[in-house]
């Protein structure tokens, strides 16, 4: 049985849909469209969710809470719902929206929106998508400063960034 991959959005430099292309056929001066959900709770921690070992991109490395590529007649918003849903079991949390940013790489470019939520969590209640995401863990600002010092190279590039951030604020 042939299953139908969803077309992912290629963009211009402005964010305009120009294309539609399958995700294997994204080529590295192709721009295409990503949401990513900061959560963090009323402790000043933020939740962080280690890649599956398995992905294509950047395997088993810390990124935010939930990421997604967006798809064909998806928005930011709708991906990021879909997204926190299966790789989290969140269901029915209104997410922020916040900055989008623009990161063009050597191999990949993309608009990042962000989004982000408070919420008071116990890890073990998440309902984690094993094949999206490896573990999920709340770090403190100090934790996550001695991580990103220590092990820079176990966080993605634009999570380092982020989290830097994170840790700044007072």
């Amino acid at each position: 049985m042939n299953i139908m991959k969803p077309k992912i959005p290629i963009v211009d430099e402005q964010d305009n849909i120009i294309d539609y292309k399958d995700r294997e056929a994204i080529l590295p001066g192709d721009i295409y469209r990503v949401s990513s959900l900061w959560i963090i709770n009323s402790h000043g921690e933020v939740l962080l969710a280690r890649r599956a070992y398995n992905k294509s991109h950047d395997p088993g490395k810390w990124g935010p809470a939930v990421a997604g590529t967006i798809e064909k007649d998806e928005t930011y918003e709708s991906n990021i719902k879909k997204e926190a849903e299966e790789e989290l079991g969140l269901i029915g949390v209104n997410f922020e929206k916040v900055q989008k940013h623009f990161t063009k790489g050597q191999k990949w470019s993309h608009f990042t929106q962000l989004f982000q939520l408070v919420i008071d969590k116990p890890v073990e209640e998440f309902k984690i998508q094993e094949q999206e995401v490896a573990e999920v863990r709340w770090f403190s600002k100090q934790a996550l400063a001695k991580e990103l010092e220590e092990h820079p190279d176990e966080f993605l590039a634009s999570t380092k960034s982020k989290c830097d951030e994170f840790v700044a604020l007072k």
